[in-house]
């Protein structure tokens, strides 16, 4: 069932509509057996930039739809709710490309921000390390400047499209305290893939270690000053976080109508079980998870869209949506019982794929620090 929406416009609702017929039509059907298959949906990302979806939040300018961060959402949401895999990958597209939108020249956007926001180039956004996960500032690896271009080592981890995407956002170390954001190309000479990490869920998302052997990247494809890449990893990760709260919020939602489906198609005792208080207690319980965690992060989407702070926003909104998307696809698992332990209906797997969204994007526990951390600075 698609959420009721409050869209500020009819432009915005044929947008919002748009994303619903694609999820129901061209990703719904495919999840499951790609998922079972750990098949990489990039024909699928084509089809949203086709459609203009890729690259929502950006400017016209150089493709983009230039619709408010409220909207964006309310897109990433119906994707997500048919298929989180395409979902969390359209939002850490969308992240892939903020430092180029927000920390690039202008002459760098205009020669790689076209083809990344119509779908031909797909992103990867690589902070993370083995000893720098949640301490972003102690991350290894190294670019030295020799000429014209950065010679980068290292590894990073847990990249999300490793070894498919086009472009990844990169940071680096370009000096002992300074660390600096760079724009690397996929087919990049010294950088390479491990083989996939074996994950519980969102096995169609390749995750990996992304390798830099004297991979030499042109310091052209520097974005933003040298030094400025912690800074531009932060404030990423703030809008990123608000992408990952929405695509929870997505996940729940697929994972309530699954279970209000089956509790008025499955009876005992003579009635559907949705009549009996156990269950539609239950229910509502979800259902309440669901609608507070989307009000969450459609404020904290519209405090972002006035130029207002809204870093505790988006750290209430992750944490609060993706804790309850846990909860939410457990208990969907609970109401179909013994059937919901199989493969045969997806909450089992929906309860899979609620589980990492609690550990990127900042695990949940780094966000009760950071929203401590804005109150005791208030």
């Amino acid at each position: 069932m698609p959420a009721e929406r409050l869209l500020p416009s009819s432009e915005a609702a044929d947008l919002v509509a748009l994303a619903t017929e694609i999820a129901r039509d061209e990703l719904a059907p495919r999840a499951a057996a790609a998922e079972e298959a750990e098949q990489f949906p990039r024909e699928q990302f084509r089809l949203l930039g086709k459609s203009g979806l890729l690259g929502l939040p950006y400017s016209e300018r150089w493709g983009g739809g230039d619709v408010s961060y409220e909207v964006y959402l309310q897109v990433l949401e119906e994707i997500a709710t048919a298929w989180m895999t395409v979902g969390v990958g359209l939002s850490v597209h969308t992240m892939s490309c903020y430092a180029l939108t927000q920390y690039g020249t202008d002459e760098q956007r205009d020669r790689w921000l076209p083809d990344m926001l119509e779908g031909s180039l797909l992103g990867a956004y690589a902070l993370s390390e083995t000893q720098a996960g949640s301490d972003a500032a102690a991350l290894s690896t190294r670019a030295r400047l020799d000429g014209p271009d950065y010679v980068v080592n290292g590894t990073k981890a847990w990249i999300t499209h490793a070894g498919v995407a086009d472009f990844y956002t990169t940071m680096v170390r370009t000096g002992p305290d300074e660390i600096s954001c760079l724009l690397v190309d996929g087919a990049t000479e010294g950088l390479s893939a491990a083989p996939r990490e074996r994950k519980m869920g969102l096995t169609g998302s390749p995750t990996a270690q992304m390798i830099f052997e004297n991979a030499r990247v042109p310091a052209e494809r520097l974005l933003g000053a040298p030094g400025a890449g912690l800074r531009i990893a932060l404030s990423s990760l703030s809008s990123g976080r608000l992408g990952i709260a929405a695509c929870a919020v997505g996940l729940a939602q697929a994972a309530l109508d699954e279970a209000v489906a089956y509790a008025k198609g499955r009876s005992q005792f003579g009635r559907p079980i949705i009549d009996f208080q156990g269950v539609e207690f239950l229910l509502a319980d979800m259902a309440a998870t669901v609608e507070a965690s989307r009000a969450l992060y459609l404020d904290a989407a519209r405090r972002r869209d006035r130029g207002m702070p809204f870093n505790r926003q988006a750290s209430i909104a992750k944490l609060v949506a993706t804790d309850g998307a846990m909860k939410v696809t457990t208990d969907a698992v609970q109401v179909l019982g013994g059937a919901g332990y199989t493969r045969d209906f997806p909450v089992e797997r929906y309860m899979r794929e609620a589980k990492v969204p609690q550990i990127f994007e900042g695990t949940n526990q780094i966000q009760r620090l950071v929203i401590a951390r804005e109150l005791k600075n208030a």
